[in-house]
């Protein structure tokens, strides 16, 4: 299909519509963030649940949905007023003056860095303002960014300063579980000295932000992982858990939350899919990731928690290897439109009422 150019129709009109307005950014052109959007745009559920919007490259775009050979047509539109949703359309917000030059699929280069972060740059600016409800984020590449000169380890640190918010972390969500980090790209032999008792209490209160604010829980009861077996078995295998996470337990539960002492990770998660808890402090990387991915691989989400703005993303990076095969999984990316519209629902309902 082609492209054209769209104009028109302002805000009133957007905002008459009862869905909400997702602005989605390609992410780095040179990654799979292009395939999995045209392939997440062109399932009827998507359709049905929001209004979205590519921020992103338009003639990346165009190029993918017919390498792709999807029935789709890419309308490139000015501004989030002239945005067409009809079945069959996607409409491209392209902030560049000009079309990408030299990026080349499946490399990490300054151009796609320095594209990737204008079109993020666009989505916060965009939600900031109110004209769309939400953000949801295709993978960047962390080498590339920093070869633009943005140098920030991945998006939550880039969106937080971005939007100026006080605290935020990653949470991620995968079918039963909901999962917050206290510690996220961290090299295993750094993390004991890395964790502190205020950054676990933060991981507690953003979870605690995260379930009653977003998820609408009034009461949500969050366990706390160890750090070591058996929570330390009384300060035999570590005494982190006595010296840390104890106290920072103990400190949110007198301000109110709900959170437990530190359980065994081997059982606390079993316990939180089979709903004994509503979320999962995790205090590492893959203390979390291993028991998400073993239950929801493919669909799991990344939820920035604490930015005054909704903003999901895939749990995927830019998958340099397998760019323009057609193979790209577009599971995650639809699971996050999906949270993001269900949250920006929820928030919609909740200012009307």
């Amino acid at each position: 299909m082609g492209s054209r150019k769209a104009s028109g129709a302002g805000r009133k009109r957007i905002r008459s519509e009862s869905k909400p307005l997702l602005g989605i950014t390609m992410g780095d052109p040179a990654g799979i963030g292009p395939e999995v959007i045209a392939k997440a745009l062109a399932q009827p559920r998507v359709r049905r649940l929001c209004l979205p919007l590519v921020i992103g490259s338009q003639s990346i775009m165009r190029q993918t949905v017919k390498r792709l050979g999807l029935r789709l047509d890419v309308v490139a539109v000015d501004g989030h007023g002239g945005a067409a949703f009809r079945a069959g359309q996607i409409s491209v917000l392209d902030p560049a003056e000009q079309p990408l030059s030299r990026v080349k699929p499946g490399v990490a280069s300054s151009e796609g860095g320095a594209a990737s972060v204008a079109f993020i740059k666009k989505g916060v600016r965009l939600a900031q303002l109110g004209c769309i409800d939400g953000i949801v984020t295709a993978p960047i590449n962390k080498e590339a960014i920093n070869m633009a000169g943005c140098h920030f380890p991945g998006h939550t640190e880039l969106l937080a300063d971005l939007t100026k918010a006080k605290e935020s972390g990653m949470m991620i969500v995968g079918g039963p579980l909901k999962i917050m980090f206290v510690t996220t790209h961290l090299a295993i032999k750094d993390l004991p000295a890395q964790l502190t008792r205020p950054k676990i209490e933060k991981g507690i209160r953003l979870a605690h932000m995260a379930l009653t604010r977003l998820f609408g829980f009034k009461r949500p009861r969050i366990g706390v992982a160890a750090l070591n077996p058996h929570a330390g078995e009384h300060g035999l295998f570590g005494d982190e858990e006595g010296r840390l996470v104890l106290p920072a337990a103990r400190a949110a539960r007198a301000k109110g939350i709900l959170a437990s002492d530190p359980l065994p990770a081997d059982t606390l998660f079993g316990k939180a899919a089979r709903g004994e808890y509503d979320g999962v402090v995790a205090l590492y990387h893959d203390q979390g990731l291993i028991p998400l991915k073993l239950v929801a691989f493919g669909t799991c989400v990344n939820l920035t928690v604490g930015l005054p703005i909704i903003r999901t993303s895939v749990d995927h990076g830019t998958a340099f290897d397998i760019v323009g095969k057609g193979v790209a999984d577009p599971g995650s990316l639809v699971e996050a439109i999906v949270l993001a519209a269900g949250l920006a629902a929820r928030r919609q309902r909740a200012q009307t009422t």
